[in-house]
């Protein structure tokens, strides 16, 4: 089983769209386990206090609710998941592109959304 930290736009995108491969993807990828950090769970909850991302919010904090979350915690979401593969390399699920330059220099794997469907990027 892979762990695979998720951040928030990820678990957004998955939450809202029809993804294609979802029932597939172990097949293609592997066995995967999303991982919730802490303050990835705090950043949903904090975005359903604005009305305009309140839906979205509930919608991905009521998808997520049985994945496994883990103590990654800090000020931001982006420095903290860093931080985390610093020391533990592993996949990290995201949307955005600044992350994923971040993340591809630390010589972490990406998981990512393209065309509705779930692909691994190095």
């Amino acid at each position: 089983m892979v762990n695979v930290i998720s951040d928030t736009s990820f678990l957004i995108h998955l939450a809202t769209h029809r993804i294609k491969n979802i029932d597939s993807i172990e097949t293609d990828i592997g066995p995967l386990s999303f991982i919730v950090p802490e303050i990835v769970k705090k950043e949903l909850v904090h975005l359903s206090d604005d009305p305009d991302k309140k839906t979205i919010s509930d919608q991905t904090l009521d998808f997520i609710k049985n994945f496994k979350t883990n103590e990654i915690d800090g000020s931001d979401a982006d420095s903290a998941i860093l931080e985390y593969i610093k020391k533990n390399r592993c996949i990290v699920a995201t949307m955005d592109r600044e992350l994923k330059n971040k993340i591809k220099q630390s010589g972490s794997s990406i998981l990512s959304i393209h065309n509705d469907r779930i692909i691994l990027e190095n």
